[in-house]
C-alpha cells in the first residue's frame, strides 16, 4: 500500500508540473496576415485574439492584400474584421502593415485606421524575432 501511495503521489506531481508547463506558456505570436479574404482574414485576427486572451503578446503584420483591411476607406466592406483589430490594439496588441504594400493598393498612412503603425524592417523584425516568437500565416 505504502508503494501505491508513492506511484500516485509521483505521478500527481508529474501531471500537475506538466499543467503548469502548459497555463505558464506565454510565449509570443506572430501573424503574417496576406488577404482581404473576409473569412480568411477573421479567421487570422480571430485566432490572434483568443490567444492575446491567453496571455500571448501579439503582433498583426498586414501585408499583401492585407492592406486594404487597414483602411478606414475600406470600412464597409472590412468592419467587422476592423473592429477586431481596433479592439485588439486598443488592448495592447500591435499591427504593423507594410509599407510598401499600401503604396502598391494606393492607400494612404494618414487613411490607415488609429492605433496601426507603418512598419519598417526593424519593427516588424524585433517582433519577429523575439525569443521564443510563434509564427503563423494566413
Amino acid at each position: 500500500m505504502h508503494f501505491i501511495s508513492r506511484i500516485l503521489l509521483a505521478a500527481a506531481i508529474f501531471l500537475g508540473g506538466l499543467n503548469a508547463g502548459f497555463a505558464a506558456n506565454t510565449d509570443p505570436l506572430f501573424i503574417n496576415m496576406t488577404t482581404s479574404d473576409a473569412h480568411r482574414s477573421t479567421m487570422a485576427i480571430g485566432f490572434g485574439k483568443s490567444q492575446f486572451e491567453r496571455g500571448h503578446q501579439l503582433t498583426i503584420f498586414l501585408n499583401d492584400k492585407g492592406v486594404l483591411i487597414a483602411s478606414a476607406a475600406n470600412k464597409a466592406q472590412f468592419t467587422n474584421q476592423q473592429n477586431m483589430l481596433s479592439e485588439l490594439v486598443k488592448k495592447g496588441a500591435v499591427v504593423f502593415v507594410c509599407p510598401t504594400c499600401i503604396k502598391h493598393y494606393g492607400i494612404k498612412e494618414s487613411d490607415l485606421l488609429p492605433g496601426l503603425k507603418v512598419s519598417n524592417p526593424d519593427l516588424t523584425g524585433n517582433a519577429l524575432f523575439q525569443e521564443n516568437t510563434k509564427t503563423l500565416s494566413w
